[in-house]
């Protein structure tokens, strides 16, 4: 007998893709164990059907509303795809404003039965960027704007995409044509799949792979290194040559889109350590005159440069023989020392090649009696096999942390930690995606027991919410209360936070499809703002859990004292961005990053919020983001180190940096209870893949002396 939940399993492979053998036949180990032949059966059907390569998702779920009935005016805003009939027989057209539901307009779908007319949403196809010439086969219907403004008309063959043919719906904006079909495609192409590299040098390689798949056709391929977009080329070529940076370790995919715009999940990575230019074994010259100060438990360094037959990249720190810390500078702060110690410090440079200097001189620095610095202490708190992703405080000062690739939920007190559960239906990405962001309200868990959690599923991204109770998840009250947010393998986003009017904030990724950023239909790259049963909250802008939009992968969000909703943002391979956000902004992802013009107009189009900072990624990638005593704190990947910044007013000053190079990356902080300090979490490996426990990732509880 097959059950309810039997359905919802078959629901689930309905509306995913073809998935990996891996997965499959793990459920299907998995589904046999527990006697669950049915299921069992249905996932080998779903691999048999995969594997002879025809598409599971036969169809998109399209939601048509009623509009008339039988010889009656149906009417609506703009443009529609209308359709008359009943059952399951139907004629559509596209229509603009109103049409005649009766079937001198339609035709006769279904003698001697009562009709009705239907609309939804067309399907609406990249035609041209604005001032060219969108051209197409016979008369179609034509859009020009931007965002959620946009001028319409019926057109034959060809149309200019500019304000003399159709007025200027929005002012300031990059603007684009757009032709209305009536092939309504929500479908995601397959992957492609097959990648190889050839003629691989230091700088370059040509990459190749087998075309991916789509119902409605492909128009590109979208390339990508470790989640930085290296190029796009037009869907008849299946290869490309590719600059790359000698001695480096790269993950390459590739994404199919669509005519629709539709973007595929990645194929798989290919893996490719790029060689050296050229053999080195000279190491650097050694750094000079080494010089130290003491401010209370904090020390500080400064040198001179090395010199090197190539270049110098940066330079390790040893404190008592021991490396506590790197940096490309010339000066490292360490804070946090034992009062009232001696340490002898030396500094050593290094190349590209890891070729490694002499040591300098060791010099003795003396730590005063007290605290006097901005960080008093750093305390390892707690280890991890599993990148720890989201975190909470609650009231007793403990913590709960998301382990992402294993799907559990842990807790930390006293030092010791415990699983309370596994968060159920989270499925990983091959890279970022999996069990992220975590956030509780400040009821928990007296009187609200809920954890609302962030994860991906094997569909999509959602915002889910779990009871707690007696130390331990119940997941039987697991409940969705958002989900559709496109996945990727990465630029998921993740983040979740609680504002002070009581509503829950997510940061979502643009999913690997940049122009979802400006789509306001979509629920990408945007920071979406939602009731806590899952409602839309009645004071959005846009009527639909939209808050701010035009993001890349949003992540860290938090509130300051005045209750201003700051955020973090990746930028591609350029900046990064921290914005002060308001409500219904524009931050001009894909057109610009930080402050750099990308595309269209560029970071100069009327609407555009600039951000309150920049910082290179190189030095940065941050991900989480917490505000103590009115200072925010920003934890790095990429830079390996945590930024701080006093907020003032609305700009962000006397901007410094923690740990740089100390405990590697650094992925998340989050405000101690007491307001005294910040937990802080390491993603030092395992990251780019969805593989659990290959991790070795610290937690850190951080006090500050104001």
């Amino acid at each position: 007998m097959t059950t309810v939940n039997d359905l919802a399993f078959l629901k689930r492979l309905e509306l995913g893709r073809c998935w990996s053998t891996k997965w499959l036949m793990k459920n299907v180990i998995k589904k046999i164990a527990s006697g669950v032949v049915i299921k069992a059966f249905l996932v080998l059907n779903l691999f048999f059907i995969c594997a002879l390569g025809l598409s599971v998702n036969a169809y998109a779920q399209v939601n048509w509303d009623h509009c008339a009935d039988e010889d009656n005016n149906c009417r609506f805003k703009d443009v529609k795809l209308v359709r008359y009939g009943a059952g399951s027989s139907w004629a559509q057209g596209l229509y603009i404003n109103s049409v005649a539901c009766n079937s001198g307009v339609f035709g006769d779908p279904l003698a001697d039965t009562r009709k009705t007319c239907q609309i939804t949403e067309p399907q609406w196809i990249n035609c041209s960027n604005q001032d060219e010439i969108c051209r197409f086969s016979g008369k179609k219907i034509v859009r020009y704007g931007a965002g959620t403004r946009w001028r319409q008309g019926q057109f034959t063959d060809q149309v200019e995409c500019n304000g003399r043919v159709f007025g200027n719906p929005v002012n300031g904006m990059r603007k684009i044509c757009q032709i209305a079909s009536a092939n309504v495609d929500t479908v995601a192409p397959m992957p492609p799949r097959g990648l190889s590299i050839s003629s691989l040098t230091c700088t370059s390689g040509d990459l190749s792979w087998i075309s991916a798949t789509s119902s409605l056709g492909l128009t590109a391929y979208d390339i990508y290194h470790d989640g930085q977009h290296m190029t796009r080329v037009p869907s008849n070529r299946l290869n490309a040559t590719l600059t790359l940076s000698p001695g480096t370790k790269w993950g390459i995919y590739v994404n199919a889109v669509d005519a629709a715009g539709n973007v595929s999940q990645a194929s798989e990575t290919l893996s490719i350590n790029i060689p050296q230019c050229k053999l080195d074994t000279t190491s650097p010259a050694i750094p000079t005159n080494l010089s130290g100060i003491t401010d209370g438990t904090t020390a500080t360094l400064s040198w001179g440069a090395s010199t090197d037959n190539v270049g110098v990249t940066g330079y390790d720190i040893y404190r008592d023989g021991k490396k506590v810390g790197s940096t490309a500078e010339l000066t490292f702060t360490e804070s946090g020392l034992a009062p009232n110690i001696t340490h002898q410090y030396t500094i050593a440079a290094r190349d590209a090649q890891q070729n490694i200097s002499q040591p300098t001189s060791a010099i003795s620095l003396i730590t005063g009696n007290s605290c006097s610095a901005p960080v008093c202490s750093v305390e390892q708190v707690a280890t991890d096999t599993d990148l720890p992703w989201g975190l909470v405080t609650l009231p007793d000062g403990s913590i709960l942390y998301s382990r992402r690739d294993a799907h559990e939920i842990v807790r930390v007190a006293n030092g010791m930690k415990t699983i309370v559960g596994m968060v159920p239906n989270v499925e990983n990405t091959d890279g970022e995606g999996g069990l992220l962001g975590l956030a509780v309200t400040k009821e928990f868990p007296a009187s609200d027991s809920w954890i609302y959690i962030y994860h991906t599923s094997a569909i999509d991204n959602r915002v889910v919410r779990i009871q707690y109770k007696d130390n331990l998840l119940v997941p039987s009250t697991y409940q969705v209360l958002v989900a559709g947010i496109r996945r990727n393998k990465n630029h998921n986003g993740g983040r979740l936070r609680f504002g002070p009017d009581g509503k829950l904030y997510a940061a979502t990724g643009d999913a690997q499809s940049p122009e979802s950023a400006q789509d306001l239909n979509s629920l990408n790259g945007k920071i979406l703002r939602i009731n806590t049963d899952g409602s839309v909250p009645s004071d959005n802008p846009f009527n639909n859990y939209v808050w701010t939009y035009g993001h890349r992968n949003p992540q860290g969000l938090a509130f300051d004292s005045q209750g201003r909703l700051w955020q973090q943002e990746f930028g591609n391979n350029v900046l990064n961005e921290t914005n002060l956000l308001e409500k219904g902004g524009n931050y001009g992802w894909p057109d610009c990053e930080g402050v750099l013009s990308q595309s269209g107009e560029g970071c100069a189009t009327v609407g555009f919020k600039a951000p309150a900072a920049i910082y290179p990624v190189a030095q940065a990638s941050c991900s989480g983001l917490a505000i103590v005593n009115n200072i925010l704190y920003l934890a790095c990947l990429q830079g390996n180190r945590v930024y701080s910044a006093v907020i003032n007013d609305d700009t962000l000053t006397d901007v410094n940096q923690l740990f740089v190079g100390t405990y590697g990356r650094l992925l998340t902080i989050e405000p101690t209870i007491d307001g005294n300090g910040f937990w802080m979490t390491t993603s030092n490996s395992g990251d780019k893949d969805s593989i659990a426990d290959n991790s070795n990732e610290k937690i850190f509880k951080v006090v500050l002396s104001r």
